[in-house]
């Protein structure tokens, strides 16, 4: 959600809950703010918790990885996609990759937390043995 919209709408509500029900209304939207607050909080805390248990840098498949990302992803939610955290390439840009079993690997670049560029790389693959 667009942090604008967001505090424009919790603006609203405490406006809303004073001119309805005075200082009962403004308790009552303060609540239902801080417990929208706690819900995006476990949810951003339960992406990095399984984020922390993945191998750093390593994805079940890069290509289907590939085929998953959009322009604008912002990084809470490419971590929820790769279950992983990337390993860092670069500063500036910031740029992520990860790889698969394979050798495949996806290099993501974020500009201002959100996903400007990616690249699929394909591993080396093994000829087959002449017969």
């Amino acid at each position: 959600m667009n942090p604008l919209l967001g505090w424009s709408l919790a603006t609203l509500a405490v406006a809303l809950g004073y001119l309805q029900w005075g200082w009962r209304g403004v308790v009552l939207a303060v609540t239902v703010i801080v417990f929208w607050l706690l819900l995006q909080f476990g949810r951003a805390l339960r992406v990095l918790r399984t984020a922390g248990r993945g191998p750093v840098g390593h994805v079940q498949s890069a290509a289907m990885l590939n085929a998953r990302l959009h322009l604008g992803l912002r990084l809470p939610q490419i971590l929820a996609l790769t279950r992983s955290l990337g390993t860092r390439v670069a500063d500036d840009p910031e740029t992520f990759e990860w790889r698969d079993a394979g050798g495949d690997a996806v290099r993501l670049e974020l500009r201002s937390g959100r996903l400007a560029r990616w690249t699929l790389r394909r591993g080396a693959s093994d000829p087959a043995p002449p017969s």
